[in-house]
Parts: C-alpha cells; structure tokens; sequence
C-alpha cells in the first residue's frame, strides 16, 4: 500500500500534476511517518509547484530522518535560495559537499550564494571547483557554462595606456555588479550590459534584480515589450521596488499605454513621495491624454521638490501652451532657458527659445476665436478632449453654423447648466 502510494506520487510529478503527487505522498506517510523519501519527494512537489516554504519543511523532516542525505541539503539550499535565506542556503550546500565532495551541482549553488553575498573570490573559486568536475563528468555544457561564469566575475585588467572609455573595478557587490552594467549601457555598450545580465539569469534564473535591470536596459534600447517582460517577472518574483514601476511605466508610456504607465508611476510615488522626476513622469501622462491641469499640478509639485528642475519648468510651459494661458507659459518657457544655459545642454536651451519665440508670437496676435478656446479649455477642465466632443454635439444638432458660433454655443450651455 506504502509503496503504491509512493509510486503513484512519483508518476505524478512527472506528469507535472503537483498537486495530485502531494496528495499521494502525504497518504503514504500518514500510514508510514518515518518515511524520508516521501518527505523528500513532496518537497519537490512543493518546490515545483512554488510553495518553497512547504518544501523547506519537507527537506528539514527528510533530514531529521536521514541527517546524511546530500539531495534534500542541496534541495532545501535551492529552497533557501529562492526565500533570500543566504546563510541558511550555503550552510545546506556546505554539508551536502561535506558528504558529496564530487557533487558538482552542490559547489555550482555554493558560486551562486557567495556571489550574492559579495564574496567574488569565493564565488570564483567555488565555479573552478564545479567546473573541474564537470569536466571529470564529461558534461561539457555545465563546465563552460560555469567557466563563463569565472571569466564575468574576473575583475578586468587595467589597460597600459589610460584609455577615455570605461573601465569598470573589480566588483564588491551584486548589487555593484548590476551598478557597472547599467553604467555601460548608458555609455553605449548596450550589447555587453545585455549579456552580463543573461549571464546572472543564466546562473540564477530567479534573480529579480537581474529581471529587473534587463529591464532597464532594454528600455534604453527601445526595446519595450521584452522590457515590460521583465519588469513583470521581477515583481512576479517579489522585487518590489520603486526602480520596476518607474521604468515599467516609461515603456508603457512609450507603447501607448496611458493608463498602464499612470498607474505605475501612482506606484512608484506611493513608494518614493519626493521623487521629482516621477512627478514630471506622470505630468507627461495626463498632459498626453489632455489632463492640462493634473499635468501642471504634477509638474508644480516637482519644482517644489527640486526648484532648479528645467524639464519640469519646460514641460509645464507646454502644458500652459495647451491651455493657452501664454505669459504663465512664457513665464516658465523663459526659468528653463536660463536653466538649461546654465548648465550648458544647449540642445535643450535652443527647444526651449523655439518654444519660446512660438508661444511669445501667438500671444501677440491672439485673436477673438482663440480666447474663446482658452475660456472653454478652462469650463471642461483642461481635456480638450472633451470640448472636441461637445463641439462635435453641437455641430451634429446644428448644422451648418460657423466655427466661432459652436464654441460660443458650448460655453453657453455649459455656463447654464452650472447656473452662471
């Protein structure tokens, strides 16, 4: 009976049906609790099936009862490893190479955890180990995938000759390593940015930060959709940081997501409340969608945060442009001028004197029409969207009347209706 439950237990893992082959090994147990096997065995069920807590009591009652076991130590160390529990992980590692000095796998996780706590010399040597004994093996595709691993970790050589371009030193950290690449796709080597970080999935694939920063370069590529990908399987992973919804909402915004990228970066400000650059991130958003004044709050909140923010001054000068409230929108048009001179991004300086020159010009020449506009601009709120759409009524319930006389009709009903 014992063993015919087990067997059903295993046939079902194998068919993928988790659930099922939990339910067949804890019958086999109830009628034989000293069993460490089935212990083991639902703690591989529950691993696959992403109940890794389940599966670390699992492999601590398998050991409890066969203190020996070299699989349910690297089992629980893969477990521990998923649960962030580094200590606990590279205990459970040490012991199964303790009583497995040839497991090849076991020195491989044991790399993988050092790396993680920023031991890079013993990562390396850990990888050395793994790797001579999978060669031993014969088993050529993990012997070079971990010398990979060696030759990433390796701190670069210094050149002879100072060169201008960026040479990264040797790495404390993961959290430096990612910091590096991130520093290279910013300086252009997008391609070896993109292969470090396939290299740290390739030996941790469930590295949220590595998602995560895959992401971020990925965007930079203008490579949203993959990028959103892995932003997704960063938070699936339970990375939880500002970083994720921040660019997750950039490349929503660039895809036409308006409503994905507003609610990210809601997100993001909820975790980060000072942020000014989010600020103008989701005044980008409401003023895209015609929210004028939900941009301009936003854009007004950065400049309180960091009141030398050119970009926040620009962008809200357009949002005033929108409105066509002119002199607060030269007002701010000519505060990042004087910015952006200052800090000498004369490309920026030159967009904002076009702008500038535009908006100084049509104010000018304003004509009746045009204030008229700006006064149902400010009835609707900001969202010319909306007066587009009332216009368009007007026009379909009165044909055949100027363009002057349905804008006018519109203000006046809307004025009605409001009992002005």
């Amino acid at each position: 009976m014992i063993d015919e439950l087990y067997n059903k237990g295993l046939e079902k893992s194998r068919q993928k049906d988790y659930a099922g082959a939990i339910e067949e090994f804890t019958l086999a147990l109830e009628f034989a609790p000293t069993f460490a096997e089935a212990y083991f065995q639902r703690g591989l069920a529950y691993y696959d099936s992403g109940e890794i807590l389940q599966a670390v009591s699992d492999y601590t009652e398998a050991l409890k009862l066969n203190s020996q076991s070299v699989e349910a130590y690297y089992c629980r160390a893969l477990a521990r490893v998923a649960l962030k529990n580094l200590p606990g992980a590279l205990a459970d590692v040490d012991c199964a190479i303790r009583y497995n000095p040839n497991h090849a796998g076991a020195y491989s996780l044991r790399g993988t955890v050092r790396r993680k706590q920023g031991d890079i010399h013993g990562a390396i040597a850990s990888f050395k180990q793994a790797a001579e004994l999978y060669l031993e093996q014969k088993d050529k595709a993990n012997c070079q995938r971990l010398l990979e691993s060696i030759k990433q970790l390796q701190p670069k050589e210094k050149p002879i000759v100072p060169q201008p371009s960026y040479i990264p030193s040797p790495i404390v950290t993961e959290k430096e390593y990612f910091t590096q690449l991130i520093e290279k796709a910013e300086q252009g080597n997008v391609r070896e940015a993109i292969e470090g970080l396939n290299w740290a999935l390739q030996v941790d694939p469930q590295d949220a930060q590595a998602f995560c920063y895959r992401g971020v370069v990925r965007c930079k590529q203008g490579n949203y959709r993959d990028a959103i990908s892995d932003f997704n399987q960063a938070l699936r992973l339970n990375f939880q940081d500002v970083i994720v919804y921040r660019n997750r909402g950039k490349a929503r915004f660039q895809l036409g997501d308006r409503t994905g990228a507003l609610a990210d970066f809601n997100s993001a400000l909820e975790m980060q409340p000072q942020d000014g650059l989010l600020y103008v991130a989701r005044g980008n958003v409401h003023r895209a969608v015609g929210n004028y004044y939900g941009a301009i709050k936003d854009y007004t909140q950065a400049l309180q945060i960091n009141s030398d923010d050119a970009q926040a001054y620009y962008n809200r000068g357009i949002a005033y442009t929108c409105l066509e409230e002119m002199q607060s929108a030269i007002d701010d048009y000519q505060r990042a001028a004087s910015l952006f001179c200052e800090k000498e991004d004369w490309v920026n300086y030159q967009q904002v004197l076009d702008s500038l020159k535009k908006v100084s010009s049509h104010s000018e020449r304003k004509t009746a029409p045009e204030l008229l506009r700006q006064r149902l601009i400010r009835l609707v709120g900001g969202y010319w969207e909306i007066a587009q759409r009332l216009i368009e009524q007007a026009k379909n319930d009165y044909p055949g009347m100027s363009e002057e006389w349905y804008v006018e009709k519109v203000i006046h009903d809307l004025e009605r209706d409001r009992g002005r």
